[in-house]
């Protein structure tokens, strides 16, 4: 009775859903504007994480984010209206591509970047979060907390690349980084823009543990120009 009074409709494009379909329609999943980027070799997602600090093996990302475009709900939704379901929907449809690939082949931690405590109240849910124990329920890799974030960083949407890095560099930190000696660790976020927030926290990794692997798994990356 509450689907005929309240259907359930496309994220993406306001569509009723039939039975068959969750959080998107079929038309608009077919129509996904996908990265098609599955961690092989050097993409251009690892050219954004670049340093001379680390060294990133496997980059991944669902698809491409462009803010004017319809595609861009999804995220938003995920993040900001309270829909941690449309991240674990999306989280859950890219893990399983990407076992096929063996992207999660020897990874031993997950890790998502974390939020402010102030933001964690406002919002209700940490997006990365939600994306991680999506990834881990398809992997059984095991999700950890050993990055945290010591102070609420202002918005980074209107900063320069600069500014981002600063940003982000001041924001987080480690803890018991001893747990995270030689292993391979997957840093997963919701969104790629110009990279500073996934390199403030892969720079932290390579500066405080022995021998780490770094990969990176994001549900979107912004399509820069």
């Amino acid at each position: 009775m509450v689907g005929v009074i309240c259907p359930d409709v496309c994220t993406v494009c306001g569509r009723r859903l039939v039975d068959s379909e969750e959080i998107i329609c079929l038309d608009c999943l077919l129509h996904m504007p996908v990265t098609g980027i599955h961690g092989g070799g050097l993409t251009r997602l690892h050219e954004r994480v670049a340093s001379t600090r680390y060294y990133v093996d496997r980059a991944a990302s669902l698809m491409w984010y462009y803010r004017d475009s319809d595609y861009a709900r999804l995220i938003h939704d995920a993040k900001y209206n309270n829909r941690p379901k449309v991240a674990r929907y999306l989280a859950g449809m890219m893990a399983r591509e990407l076992i096929g690939y063996g992207f999660f082949d020897d990874i031993d931690v997950i890790i998502p970047i974390p939020l402010h405590f102030t933001k964690m109240l406002s919002r209700g849910y940490n997006q990365a979060q939600v994306i991680a124990d999506a990834v881990s329920a398809v992997t059984g890799i095991e999700v950890r907390d050993n990055i945290i974030c010591r102070h609420a960083h202002s918005t980074q949407t209107r900063k320069g690349i600069a500014a981002r890095d600063a940003n982000a560099r001041e924001s987080y930190a480690i803890e018991r980084p001893d747990e995270l000696d030689g292993k391979h660790i997957l840093l997963v976020d919701d969104v790629m823009t110009t990279g500073a927030t996934l390199r403030a926290c892969l720079d932290l990794i390579a500066s405080h543990c022995k021998s780490p692997r770094l990969s990176i798994l994001t549900l979107a990356a912004a399509q820069m120009q």
